[in-house]
Parts: C-alpha cells; sequence; structure tokens
C-alpha cells in the first residue's frame, strides 16, 4: 500500500506488513545490470508495470548509472530520462521512488508524483538537495558514500567495516535532520558494493542489526552486485554475469527481511517477492507459536 497523497507533495515513509520489494527501472544506456533494456520512456513505464505485476510494491526509477567509473549524464539529460517515466507510472497509482544526486531532478521527480528520493550520496553531491526534500516533507534514503567512484572502489579501506559505516551513517543522518527532514522520513542504506570489497558487503549482511540500532528504516540493495558474483564463483571460478544472480539476490532479500529490513532494491522482483513473503510467514510463525508456549507455561502454573 501506498501513502502517497497527491502531485507535488508526499505523505510519510510508506509503509507494509512485511519488507518491501522496490524493482529497479534503469533508464540509462549503460548500468551494469541492465544498461539500454528501458532506455525509451515507453518502454520503461511498461517495465515499472511488469515490476509491479511481479510483486514489486514500489518502483526506484534513475536515469544515471552509479556503476564504477561511470561518467556522470548533464542535468538535462537526466531530467529528460526520468521525468517522464515518474510522470507515466504516477499515472498508474505506483509509488515511486527516484534515484538521483541531483536537487532539481528530486525536485521535479516529487512533483511528478514520486514518493520518496533515493540519494546514493545521501545528500553529499548536491548541497540543494537536503532543503530541496525537506521543502517537500519527503522520506528520503541516506547511503553510507565515500564519493564518485572512478576505477577501482575509491576509498575502501576499513578497520572494522562495520562500526565504520555505522558512524559515517549516524554522522550523516544527524546532517540531513539538521537540514530539516523529519526522523520518520529517514530511511538508511549500507551502500553495498559502494567503496568496499565483497568481504565489506557480507560482513555488513551479517550484521544488520547493527545498522538497524540507528533507529532509522534500512534498505538494503544487494541485487546482482559483484560481491554476490564473487561468492558464487568460489575461490577459482569467473563470476557469473549479473543477471544470473538473482536466486543468489534473493536469498539475501531472505535474510534481509528476516533481519528487519523496511525494503530491499532488486531487478528481477518475483524470486524476492517470494522470499520476502516466506520470511515474514516465518516470522508470524515464531510469534505465534511464542505465544502459544506462553499460554500453556501460564496454564501449567495454574
Amino acid at each position: 500500500m501506498s501513502n502517497h497523497s497527491g502531485r507535488g507533495r508526499v505523505a510519510g515513509l510508506p509503509a507494509w506488513d512485511r519488507c518491501a520489494v522496490m524493482g529497479v527501472v534503469n533508464v540509462t544506456p549503460d548500468s551494469f545490470s541492465d544498461g539500454g533494456r528501458w532506455f525509451d520512456t515507453t518502454t520503461a513505464v511498461k517495465h515499472g508495470l511488469d515490476l509491479v505485476a511481479q510483486g514489486a510494491d514500489l518502483v526506484d526509477v534513475g536515469g544515471e548509472s552509479t556503476r564504477p567509473g561511470a561518467p556522470r549524464v548533464d542535468e538535462a539529460e537526466e531530467l529528460r530520462r526520468v521525468i517522464p517515466v515518474v510522470r507515466g507510472l504516477a499515472a498508474e497509482g505506483v509509488t515511486i521512488s527516484v534515484d538521483t544526486m541531483r536537487a532539481r531532478v528530486a525536485e521535479q521527480a516529487l512533483a511528478a508524483g514520486a514518493a520518496l528520493v533515493n540519494d546514493v550520496s545521501g545528500g553529499l553531491a548536491d548541497p540543494a538537495m537536503i532543503p530541496v526534500v525537506a521543502d517537500a516533507g519527503a522520506p528520503f534514503v541516506v547511503m553510507h558514500w565515500r564519493g564518485f567512484l572512478q576505477g577501482a572502489a575509491v576509498h575502501g579501506v576499513y578497520d572494522d567495516v562495520v562500526t565504520e559505516v555505522v558512524d559515517e551513517l549516524h554522522a550523516r543522518v544527524e546532517a540531513v535532520l539538521e537540514g530539516g527532514i523529519r526522523p520518520d522520513r529517514v530511511v538508511i542504506d549500507p551502500g553495498l558494493g559502494f567503496s568496499k570489497e565483497a568481504e565489506h558487503d557480507l560482513t555488513l549482511l551479517a550484521h544488520l542489526d547493527r545498522l538497524l540500532g540507528l533507529g532509522h528504516p534500512l534498505l538494503v540493495a544487494a541485487s546482482r552486485k559483484r560481491f554476490l558474483g564473487r561468492v558464487l564463483a568460489g575461490p577459482e571460478g569467473a563470476p557469473p554475469p549479473a543477471r544470473e544472480r538473482d536466486a543468489a539476490t534473493a536469498a539475501v532479500s531472505a535474510l534481509a527481511a528476516q533481519a528487519g529490513a523496511w525494503a530491499v532494491r532488486v531487478h528481477e522482483v518475483r524470486a524476492t517477492a517470494d522470499a520476502v513473503r516466506v520470511a515474514r510467514a516465518v516470522a508470524k510463525a515464531r510469534t505465534a507459536s511464542g505465544a502459544s508456549g506462553s499460554a500453556r507455561g501460564a496454564e501449567d502454573a495454574r
């Protein structure tokens, strides 16, 4: 369900009774995963609707690749790619996240019907971003980010990756709150694959509880990323292509849902939609069995 309240203004963070599935629509020619496949408006809108039909709760629309070494597109081109797709999906009642580092793109996307802003820089790439989002009252995804990636994973050195990511995210969230974004509209993202090696990503996934300890909803974006290729390849093999990592992505989705993530961001929706529903069913069964066990204990004590 969506809490979207109309064009140009947004309500609170969309909420579901389980971990949500955020489907990805890359309106780019150069995404690492599916670049060029959904590059025109009509195809991109159709793809977004297909993702919803497959079980996506919301759709993340982006017009600029964030893969390592990707050149930045100019603002006019990003607007040309993104806004018609947001408008088309909003007209169909889809809950939309806009994936952008530019304040003007965020502002126009929110006016066109987007419900939240997903900025991989956490507001660092464009100083106008936080004021724009605060003024709109929009939810904002703050990702752990150490700068633009050129070539290899820049600044990917950590003594204690979990502590450092948690501390750096905490500092960024404080800056976002000081900028006027409401605490109940902040989502955090550990930034898997951004300035991180495979072992860093896996360690963060093993300690999602530490990230949740920051007190904000958590978005996990592991879909098709390099660390999954490394896991699947084993010590000697070559990593499978990005599109052959969807089963591994669904496994991460189940783990993230079990840990308490607010949403998982994925390219292939159907398997992850099943995974988060199974995780929810198991959690409900655990709660029910715990309640019945407590009731039996109370009965025995009478």
